[in-house]
């Protein structure tokens, strides 16, 4: 049974409506007051909100403001119940993030639409996609016919790229936002001196590339596979339709951006401090965090010392030294441009 918590202070309305949603077999949890009402969010994790906004302690965008603020509570379905009805009150309530917007009076039936409207759709986003283009293209499929957004298309545009290929590069307009679907990516920088620095590593499963389609700005980096690659792009109007139609969507994306920043900010520290030797260790961690498959006793890869020297960022030539003291001490095996981790642990601890 769904739980639904309804925050008014007018005790008949109040009643009236616990009524009607109980006879529908909502679980109903009342409140008369905002404040009362946050209380009831946080504790009782209710699967949807309905609220008045004309209320005396805390009104209804003050409600929302406050569990929009909360992770466990942002993603609740809101939708604001009022007897005002100007577009101004209407546009500040839906641009605050509420899902939906109910003018008093109101019938049983619009009340009820309503309701089961947002609560298939928060079910929807909730739903566990399959990290795969068919996951995405479902997810897309969902948030279509839930939004009955216009004009998207059903097809990912994919494309089948050969170790060393440019998917994207610096000082062009983005597109769309680029998804994995096999093999290994790259984004590198490069410095005025032309010396390279890998910045990202991308696996199966990951996007890319959408910084700049965020920020309407040109790449600033170029994007090359390490191996053979099957590699598919969102187009802009997908991407920013789910992106600004959908809550879920948004704090993924948004969740991403600030991990990618985080990282590059460690590294950069790293960069700035450790040691070539941790550096190269960490490198390798790096390498066999991102691409070890699951149950593989021991991780190897194809790199070329080259691209190692640029995740390093350092020469090539101090990377294959490097490497041949850490096959020396046992901590790896080389053969040809494969490396195999045979002591992950102590290469961990090296690092640190």
């Amino acid at each position: 049974m769904k739980k639904i918590l309804l925050i008014e202070d007018n005790k008949d309305i109040r009643e009236n409506t616990a009524e009607i949603l109980t006879l529908a077999e909502y679980n109903v949890i009342t409140a008369e007051n905002g404040k009362v009402g946050i209380d009831l969010a946080r504790a009782e994790r209710p699967d949807l909100i309905i609220c008045d906004i004309m209320m005396p302690v805390l009104d209804g965008h003050g409600v929302l403001h406050l569990l929009s603020k909360h992770e466990e509570t942002a993603s609740i379905p809101f939708i604001f119940l009022t007897a005002k009805s100007e577009r101004s009150d209407f546009r500040k309530g839906m641009e605050m993030g509420a899902d939906d917007y109910i003018t008093k009076p109101f019938d049983d039936v619009e009340l009820l639409n309503a309701i089961e409207s947002r609560l298939k759709k928060n079910e929807a986003l909730r739903k566990k996609y399959e990290n795969n283009i068919s996951g995405i293209n479902e997810f897309i499929s969902e948030a279509k016919g839930l939004e009955t957004l216009q004009k998207i298309s059903e097809q990912r545009d994919a494309r089948i790229y050969k170790k060393k290929d440019t998917i994207y590069t610096e000082g062009h307009y983005p597109k769309g936002v680029y998804f994995v679907g096999k093999g290994k990516v790259k984004v590198i920088q490069t410095s005025e001196l032309g010396k390279e620095l890998i910045t990202e590593l991308h696996n199966e499963g990951d996007f890319f590339g959408y910084l700049p389609l965020m920020q309407n700005e040109k790449y600033t980096n170029t994007a090359i596979t390490l191996e053979d690659a099957e590699v598919y792009m969102i187009p802009q109007d997908d991407f920013f339709a789910l992106l600004y139609k959908n809550a879920a969507v948004s704090r993924k994306f948004i969740e991403m951006l600030s991990n990618n920043l985080a990282e590059t900010e460690r590294r950069l520290v790293k960069l700035a401090y450790n040691s070539v030797r941790k550096r190269v260790a960490e490198a390798l961690i790096t390498l066999s965090d991102k691409y070890k498959k699951e149950g593989e006793q021991t991780f190897s890869m194809k790199i070329s010392r080259e691209d190692l020297a640029n995740i390093v960022g350092t020469a090539t030539e101090t990377v294959i030294r490097t490497l041949s003291d850490f096959k020396e001490e046992k901590y790896i095996d080389l053969s040809g441009s494969t490396i195999t981790i045979l002591n992950y642990d102590k290469l961990a601890h090296l690092k640190n």
